[in-house]
């Protein structure tokens, strides 16, 4: 029986089809579709952002601020971190890998900071659910359905308003609260809510130049609704947090400066010092080269307050510098003026630093007269991801007297070309990248540090035409050498907010209105100031390493190019990118 059976099942077995393997698991397109899923998640989980980006599906929305919100954000990132890990990296090509690496390095950072919860700390001097009609100059109004989706967030508001007091108050149950010298400003920008005729409020502002292209029936519709739920909701939660700051959370905020007296304050800048500059440097590591950056730039400075002719010590030229009419701007109108003629003057010069250009321009505006007395001298705002709105370098126009004409070149070169807008725009336009890494990396140490190196790029460009623009662009590097001593000195040494002060007025000609800004600023950000200086001194120290390899082979427009043809990356991917050029060069 045994014989006759397996003879039969031989014969059946080979007359069967063969069975078909099972297919090859493509681990770049599960990699892959896992970022497309995630940034779409980030589009509707941050409408805003989508909204700046040019993506409307989600204008009539805010953030969703509540605990449930919150729960699922970190379910999501605990989620992805699972996702991508499950990937087999000896399976991806390098630039997968890369993406891979930055992908995990962006939700475990998030994942880090979370546990802080740092997101209670929903307000700042310079930011909060009173300042929010600051987005309205980069949305676009021009269809009808944009108007119904503004007011979709107008009758929103008060939801928003009030899911942010239930965050500040946790804050407060956790000591996350700021100090209480940068709040005692909040006050004064509320006061502009204050409106008799709701059409005055500041988020009313789109509906009172309305294009021609929309009926005029249904126009004069969603102002009537605009006004009801601007006189009624808004105003009654507005007034609720007025309320609220002011009886609870105002006098609870701590007079001491720094999060060292915060909770958890130490951990909780060891993680911004990483998170900020890429690296592992400690604060007392970070501290230490600021001190010498000053030393070195100071000297720097000295040699060329010789060269003006100045007759006294560097503290003398600082004043003279902040004084002198000859460096103060005529009005507002003027400022503006000068800093759109200087940006004319920028771009013919690029052609000698590098060979590939953005696309898309950029614009030169002030900053919104309602924020200008509480922000910094200047600020970018990156352009649309659909191209319908382009790169803007906004600029305060607020006391024009105290923003010295020395100033202006190095400043615009930071914000606009070939900083900011260079970089940022052109990181956009990089096809072959994830939207991840096009639109929503935050890497601060290159995307500012490369703003300060290219700061220093207009000696070469032939910029700095005068001993006092040269002054000017060593101002701004003593700013950002100043920024280690009193970021770190404030956070983590115990400096008070005066000492930074005196600090940053004793080596830097820069006014007191602007480093009262700056240090206010510092205090209510730890850890991002770091990232310009440990960035930029990265970025010369590798320029400086290609070129002596190189020698008469090193391009400088070649090496720019590189440097930001994968767009931002962390201190020590940039390095391992220079490494690897270097080689490919010199085989070339």
């Amino acid at each position: 029986m045994r014989r006759v059976l397996l003879p039969l099942f031989a014969t059946w077995l080979l007359a069967m089809p063969a069975l078909a393997a099972p297919a090859p698991v493509n681990h770049a397109a599960r990699l892959h579709a896992l970022f497309e899923a995630d940034w779409e998640w980030r589009l509707a989980d941050d409408p805003v952002m989508a909204s700046l980006l040019g993506d409307r599906r989600f204008n009539a929305r805010w953030r969703d601020l509540s605990p449930a919100a919150q729960a699922r954000r970190v379910s999501h990132a605990r989620a992805m971190l699972r996702a991508v890990d499950a990937i087999p990296k000896a399976e991806l090509t390098a630039e997968d890998r890369l993406n891979a690496e930055l992908f995990r390095r962006e939700w475990r950072l998030w994942t880090e900071e979370q546990r802080f919860r740092w997101d209670t700390l929903a307000l700042t001097h310079k930011d909060g659910v009173h300042s929010i009609d600051e987005l309205l100059p980069d949305l676009r109004f021009e269809t009808l359905q944009d108007y119904r989706d503004w007011l979709g967030r107008i009758r929103a508001y008060a939801t928003l308003v009030h899911q942010t007091i239930d965050l500040l108050d946790e804050g407060l149950k956790l000591g996350r609260v700021l100090p209480r010298v940068l709040l005692d400003r909040v006050p004064a920008q509320l006061a502009r809510h204050h409106v008799e005729d709701p059409s005055q409020s500041p988020l009313y502002a789109p509906f009172k130049q309305m294009p021609a292209t929309i009926p005029a029936a249904e126009a004069e519709q969603l102002r009537e609704k605009a006004r009801l739920y601007l006189g009624r909701n808004v105003a009654h939660a507005l007034g609720h947090y007025e309320d609220f700051l002011r009886t609870e959370y105002l006098p609870k905020a701590p007079t001491a400066t720094g999060i060292g007296h915060q909770p958890n304050g130490a951990a909780l800048y060891a993680h911004f010092a990483r998170k900020h500059t890429t690296t592992d440097l400690s604060p007392d590591a970070i501290h230490a080269i600021g001190l010498a950056e000053v030393a070195r730039i100071r000297a720097e400075m000295t040699r060329i307050k010789d060269r003006t002719g100045f007759n006294g010590d560097l503290p003398a030229f600082f004043a003279f510098l902040r004084s002198d009419p000859r460096f103060k701007p005529k009005d507002a109108a003027a400022l503006l003026q000068s800093y759109r003629a200087i940006a004319k003057r920028i771009d013919p010069k690029l052609v000698g630093m590098f060979r590939t250009f953005p696309r898309i321009p950029y614009g030169v505006d002030p900053i919104p007269d309602a924020v200008a007395p509480d922000t910094t001298t200047a600020y970018y705002m990156p352009p649309a991801a659909d191209g319908s709105r382009a790169g803007t370098f906004y600029v305060n126009l607020y006391k024009p007297e105290v923003r010295p004409s020395y100033e202006m070149m190095a400043l615009s070169l930071h914000e606009s070309v070939p900083g900011h807008h260079f970089q940022i725009a052109r990181a956009m336009e990089l096809q072959g990248l994830p939207k991840f890494r096009r639109y929503g990396s935050d890497v601060t140490a290159f995307v500012e540090g490369w703003g300060l190196y290219a700061e220093s790029l207009g000696d070469e460009m032939g910029l700095y035409e005068n001993p006092y623009d040269k002054f000017g662009q060593l101002t701004y590097e003593m700013w950002r050498a100043v920024r280690l001593v009193v970021d770190t000195g404030l956070h983590v040494k115990g400096w008070s907010r005066d000492r930074a002060i005196r600090y940053f007025l004793d080596n830097a000609a820069k006014t007191e209105h602007d480093v009262v800004n700056e240090i206010d600023r510092y205090l209510a950000d730890p850890g991002q100031a770091l990232a310009y200086k440990i960035g930029e001194l990265r970025f010369q120290a590798l320029r400086a390493k290609a070129t002596q390899a190189l020698g008469a082979r090193f391009d400088k427009r070649e090496f720019h190019d590189m440097l930001l043809a994968e767009g931002a990356l962390p201190l020590e991917l940039v390095e391992r990118r220079v490494d690897a050029w270097i080689v490919a060069r010199r085989k070339r």
